[in-house]
């Protein structure tokens, strides 16, 4: 079976090293315009094996449609594919296109699927494999995966710990149903849809007077993008790892209740979360304890706008 992938970055590669590993025969990859100073593995591990790798600057040019087409491809697969692909891209394998998806579609349709499960304080998850159409995520249905989000769960950990290894073994469970003839088409329930927005730096702004475990949601769901932010002394400052605690004393949302060799203590609601790690405004991520010298923080003084 002649197969097309587009992807990028680590997941595209280990999903073309798995298919590869199968003996299933990849025809071309396409990869995004190269970034200046960075090497895609995907299309770096393509080239190692012959196989084409394209890049064009957007998969709706018309001049692309050509080049696929050309291919002759049986079926197109697509992990982590964050440009708009068209109807004519989707529909030109013979068996069609299928693409990965980090939820339990059709809830957190969009492209920040991960980090709005646990921004949302979910503790479910998954992963689904579909029949991708011109809409956001609405595509029928083909396989799906459950995990579990962890009550310390990041989009990093949850992502590269749980999502992406068993997205490969997903892809290739779905690649062999579609071969042999099994692969459902399951009809999405539009009635339990969800979309969200891309988690920007706007939907992260800490808000102190909310219940600390919506608080420690929202930083661990931005970690490690985009970062949750507050502000200190007017600069602005995003908070990474971090750990919910109780709060030792009464204290007003987002004063810092207590430093520690780990971190700073911070008053919310309920509550109060030790903050960890910490990226101030221009400068690269450091632990927080650093931070705390090289700030003069101290109790009682406050984090916010």
């Amino acid at each position: 079976m002649r197969i097309t992938l587009i992807g990028q970055a680590a997941f595209g590669e280990a999903v073309l090293k798995a298919l590869l590993e199968k003996g299933e025969e990849v025809v071309g990859v396409y990869v995004p315009p190269d970034v200046p100073g960075r090497l895609d593995p995907l299309k770096e591990l393509a080239l190692s094996h012959g196989i084409p790798a394209f890049q064009p600057r957007r998969m709706r040019d018309p001049e692309v449609y050509f080049g696929y087409k050309a291919l002759s491809p049986d079926l197109g697969v697509m992990a982590f594919v964050t440009d708009i692909v068209p109807g004519t891209i989707l529909n030109c394998p013979r068996l069609r296109t299928i693409q990965y998806h980090p939820s339990l579609l059709p809830r957190h349709r969009g492209a920040s699927a991960i980090n709005w499960a646990i921004i949302n304080g979910e503790t479910r998850t998954g992963l689904t494999i579909f029949w991708p159409d011109e809409g956001i995520d609405t595509g029928p249905i083909l396989l799906q995966k459950e995990v579990a989000i962890d009550p310390d769960d990041t989009v990093g950990s949850l992502y590269f710990n749980k999502l992406s290894l068993l997205g490969v073994e997903a892809i290739l469970e779905a690649v062999e149903a579609v071969k042999t003839g099994t692969a459902p088409h399951l009809a999405q329930d539009e009635s339990q849809a969800t979309y969200e927005p891309p988690c920007r730096e706007e939907h992260a702004i800490i808000d102190w007077s909310r219940p600390a475990p919506q608080v420690y949601n929202l930083i661990r769901g931005t970690n490690p993008q985009p970062g949750a932010t507050t502000y200190f002394g007017g600069q602005k400052l995003k908070i990474f790892d971090c750990e919910l605690r109780p709060s030792p004393r009464e204290a007003s949302p987002g004063e810092i209740v207590a430093v520690t060799g780990e971190g700073f203590l911070v008053a919310a609601a309920g509550g109060a979360i030790l903050v960890k790690r910490v990226q101030p405004s221009g400068s690269p991520k450091i632990a927080a304890s650093d931070f705390v010298r090289s700030a003069g923080l101290r109790a009682g003084v406050s984090l916010g706008k």
